[in-house]
């Protein structure tokens, strides 16, 4: 079995615990305004390659991944589950932490034999770390050309499975930052029995560079990158409706 790559980065520190050999899948289905891969969008291009020679690559500096394992994230790599599935369960095998960054969207909560092939890729990821664009379901389609329902859906399947999972925020300015969604999203969260960590991440315009390479128009203009303050205030108030939810459990739980 073969995965198409984009590429590769050996001594990745954002991508999960400690230092990670992070592998970047090729092909996305979701357009999200604020994109900084678009190269990694379309399917079935970059490098093919299979599980046995990204671990011999990861062997190759595993010394040097201190507390760290292995990140596949893209694009969406759950566009190559089969090929995620094989990877991981190879990596486990030989002790490797492993951990799954993704947006959630390929995901299919009504079709029993779709669920049952991520019940197996389950047994071999010990980290999700999911990316909720947006909790409101209709600002979700305009922000990233989907509904959020399944994503919704994943990230309680992920947790209901007793995978560790870490929730993703991007923060951007007029688009992310409404305080009462925010602390709705922390409503949700609150229900998330394996939740280990919340990023809440400011905005950049980092990526807006490669849009002029591949002379894609870039969706969000002039709009500034958000500051850090603004980052961890929009943390606050997510943590906030967390808590909020969770005292109201608690409540009715008396």
């Amino acid at each position: 079995m073969t995965g198409y790559i984009h590429s590769v980065e050996t001594f990745g520190t954002v991508d999960g615990p400690g230092i990670r050999f992070v592998v970047f899948l090729q092909g996305c289905p979701m357009r999200c305004l604020y994109c900084h891969n678009p190269d990694t969008w379309e399917p079935r291009k970059g490098t093919q390659m299979t599980a046995e020679e990204l671990l011999t690559q990861y062997d190759s500096v595993r010394e040097f991944m201190k507390g760290g394992g292995i990140t596949c994230t893209g694009g969406e790599p759950l566009l190559q589950a089969a090929f995620v599935t094989d990877l991981f369960q190879k990596a486990k095998a030989k002790g490797i932490h492993t951990c799954l960054d993704t947006s959630g969207v390929t995901f299919e909560p009504d079709n029993e034999k779709a669920v049952q092939k991520f019940v197996q890729l389950m047994k071999y990821t010990d980290l999700v770390m999911l990316d909720i664009k947006h909790i409101d379901r209709d600002k979700h389609k305009k922000l990233t050309g989907h509904y959020n329902d399944n994503i919704l859906s994943f990230a309680k399947f992920i947790s209901a499975q007793g995978t560790d999972l870490w929730i993703r925020h991007v923060v951007v300015p007029h688009l992310t930052d409404n305080e009462e969604d925010l602390r709705r999203l922390g409503g949700f969260l609150a229900h998330l029995k394996t939740l280990r960590a919340l990023d809440v991440l400011p905005y950049h315009t980092m990526g807006r560079a490669k849009y002029d390479e591949l002379g894609i128009e870039y969706p969000l203009g002039d709009t500034p990158p958000l500051e850090k303050a603004e980052a961890v205030r929009a943390r606050e108030l997510i943590l906030q409706g967390l808590r909020d939810e969770l005292r109201k459990k608690k409540t009715v739980s008396r």
